[in-house]
Formats: C-alpha cells, sequence, structure tokens
C-alpha cells in the first residue's frame, strides 16, 4: 500500500493556527468535536486535517525564534506557545549563546508551563540529562551517550503511565565538529497521514498491546519491567492526541496482526526524508528545540579531539505538555 505523504516541498532548516487533535475543538470560533482514535472520516476530522495541513504551506515549522536567555520577552514566549499549539515543536535561538546554562533550561521550560521533569537512570541530580559522549558507567550502554545514530522515537516509549513523556526541551550547549542532525516530524501529521491512507491503521496501532518493551535487566537484575501499551492514545491530563513509538529493532515486540503489520510498514515509510513534514535541524551552540514530545531521531557524529568542545546538549523532559496559548480577550 502506498502511504500518502502529501504535497509540500521538503523543508531543510538552515536557520497560522491549527489547534490540537482532542475530543474538543475549536474551528474557526466554533467547537467541534471527534474521537481522533476512531475511523470514521468525520466533517470534525477533515475541518482539523485541513487546517492542519493549510498550517505548513508556508514553512512556518522551519522558523527560529531568537531569545533572550536573562528575561525572554513576552512576545518571544507568545511565539513559542503559538508554533507548540500549531506544530507540536519549535527552534530557538539564544542571543547569547554563553547564557544557556542548566538554570536557563529550567526556567524556560516553567515559563512554558512545564513544571515536572522525569528524573531517569541516566539523568544528572538536577533532573536534566547531560547527552555526550561516555566512555564508562551504564551510560556506555545507551545509544544517546554514543556518537550513533539515534532512531526514530518518541521519547520515553518504554515509562509506564504514570510517568508519561509529554515535553521536552533539548538545548545545545556545543554541537559536534561534525554530524548530529536532528530530524523531527510532528506526531499528529504523522497520524494525519496514516489516518489518509488507511483508517484502520489508527485502530491498529491504538490497540493497548500493541508495543511492548522487554524488561530492562543490568547485571542479572530487572530495574524495569515489561511494558505494553498503544501507540496513539488520548491524553488523560490535556485531551491531546499522545504518540508512544520507537523504530528500534532490538529489544522490542509488537502485535504481529497483519493490519499492524500494514500500518508499521506504511509508518516505516513516512519516517524518511522525503516526507514533506519531515524537518532536518543541526543544532549549533545556543540553539534548541522545545516539543510536546514528537517523532525524532538524529544522525550519527563525529565529536572533536578536545574535550572542551566536544558536542554537549541539556535534555529536560517533562510529565507536562507545553502548556496552550491563552486567546486574547
Amino acid at each position: 500500500m502506498l502511504c500518502l505523504l502529501g504535497i509540500l516541498p521538503a523543508y531543510r532548516v538552515d536557520r497560522i493556527h491549527c489547534k490540537q487533535i482532542s475530543l474538543q475543538l475549536n474551528f474557526q470560533g466554533n467547537t467541534v468535536q471527534f474521537d481522533p482514535l476512531s475511523p470514521d472520516n468525520t466533517a470534525a476530522y477533515r475541518h482539523w486535517r485541513d487546517s492542519k495541513q493549510r498550517a505548513y504551506e508556508n514553512g512556518a515549522h522551519t522558523q527560529l525564534i531568537e531569545l533572550d536567555a536573562r528575561t525572554p520577552d513576552a512576545e518571544s514566549l507568545s511565539r513559542l506557545l503559538d508554533a507548540c499549539g500549531r506544530f507540536n515543536f519549535v527552534l530557538y535561538r539564544l542571543a547569547e549563546p554563553a547564557l544557556g546554562d542548566k538554570v536557563f533550561v529550567r526556567e524556560l521550560g516553567q515559563q512554558l508551563g512545564l513544571q515536572r521533569l522525569d528524573g531517569n537512570l541516566c539523568s544528572d541530580e538536577d533532573n536534566i540529562t547531560s547527552i555526550q559522549v561516555m566512555q564508562t558507567g551504564r551510560h556506555t550502554g545507551y545509544i544517546p551517550y554514543t556518537d550513533r545514530q539515534l532512531t526514530w522515537h518518541t521519547d520515553g516509549y518504554y515509562n509506564d503511565p504514570e510517568r508519561t513523556i509529554r515535553a521536552m526541551v533539548l538545548h545545545c550547549v556545543r554541537p559536534a565538529a561534525s554530524g548530529g542532525e536532528n530530524l523531527m516530524l510532528d506526531h499528529e501529521m504523522a497520524y494525519l497521514q496514516l489516518r489518509e491512507t488507511e483508517p484502520r491503521f489508527i485502530q491498529a496501532l491504538a490497540q493497548l498491546d500493541v508495543l511492548t518493551i522487554p524488561p530492562n535487566i543490568e547485571n542479572g537484575k530487572q530495574i524495569r519491567p515489561a511494558q505494553s501499551g498503544p501507540v496513539f492514545s488520548l491524553d488523560a491530563h490535556s485531551g491531546s492526541l499522545h504518540m508512544r513509538y520507537s523504530a528500534r529493532t532490538r529489544n522490542i515486540e509488537w502485535k504481529q496482526d497483519a493490519l499492524t503489520c500494514e500500518a508499521l510498514a506504511c509508518m516505516g515509510e513516512l519516517l524518511n526524508t522525503n516526507n514533506p513534514y519531515v524537518i532536518t535541524y543541526r543544532m549549533q551552540a545556543g540553539e534548541g528545540i522545545i516539543a510536546n514530545n514528537v517523532l525524532h531521531n538524529r544522525t550519527a557524529f563525529s565529536d572533536a579531539e578536545a574535550a572542551e568542545q566536544k558536542r554537549l546538549l541539556y535534555r529536560a523532559r517533562y510529565y507536562d505538555r507545553v502548556k496552550p496559548l491563552e486567546s486574547p480577550q
């Protein structure tokens, strides 16, 4: 089956107003409702689909928003919130890259409604993770802490529901000498493309046991049990569409019914750089990504020889979504 990729030009970033999928949407001043997990192609879904696609027509999702690290102004924060509301991610650049420390990352998250940080096995004591190549310790067993390619995924797909990752801030302190590009795809656009190809794919990927991550065993001890769940679900906290996915081929178990296999094959086609909604960006020092846990990956990279020049990113993962932009009264 041929997956529908759309007709936009592909965007590689060198440097509108859609509402979120939810049980209740506001469209052109009117409240409309639809169930994103139902295959019914309702009028409300078509309204949302058309407005979502129009938002991407002028390339606004590729724009970088300039920020003052000391005191981001209200207009810049509104632009960040607006972009996350339309595309589920936004790129930013600090006017003074040297000010992009962990304090900035934490305070930026707070101003966007992100309060509940996820502490995980490899996070630092402040629950913000330093992403860099590690030669020793437990980090060495996890690909983010190597220079190898990271496949497509959403963060925390192995977490239990109480620790669902809904948003993240990824800030670049130092880029790699070469490589290390990030590719991103708004998970709502992946949903839309799958649904337009075959509505039943959504049902298949909403099965409660469609994706299982086996237990995490370290030195013979279980540190995380097996975790099963859907790919697509409705987030109980916000009513928005949530996606849980990994393109990894090891340590992952997919339900083997025919429709799920077809849906995964289609997803595999969508997750390539020929998809017009995928953007590619290599962050420089002082730049970052804010996202409602969209699909993303990372290319392999080569690091500098000097320790003080090696790639370093700060990653903050949250149990909250980026707050919506308040409509003017």
